[in-house]
């Protein structure tokens, strides 16, 4: 299961809201407050499963203890596909968004 500190470093890295994880996760943001503070008593286990769901669909791997070296728990960003973007040469009035 996910740490509560994993949670918050994740929205960190993400640069997400409470309200937003709220929202792609369908959970509560006071349960989310809650959890992340380490008293998500009234979570369970599928709670937990889906916010480590959502945040992995949003760019989020996580490491169990010493699966990186020594160390505990902790998470990284997935690298994210690198798209090269237009060329100079192809920038035009009509591709002006």
């Amino acid at each position: 299961m996910i740490t509560p500190a994993q949670i918050r470093a994740a929205r960190a890295m993400l640069d997400l809201t409470i309200d937003r994880l709220s929202q792609e996760s369908g959970i509560n943001a006071l349960l989310i407050l809650q959890i992340e503070s380490g008293n998500g008593y009234e979570a369970t286990p599928g709670d937990h499963a889906m916010l480590r769901q959502t945040l992995e669909r949003l760019g989020i791997l996580f490491l169990d203890s010493g699966q990186a070296g020594p160390g505990g728990a902790g998470l990284r960003l997935v690298a994210a596909d690198h798209q090269e973007g237009m060329r100079p040469e192809e920038l035009n009035s009509a591709n002006n968004d």
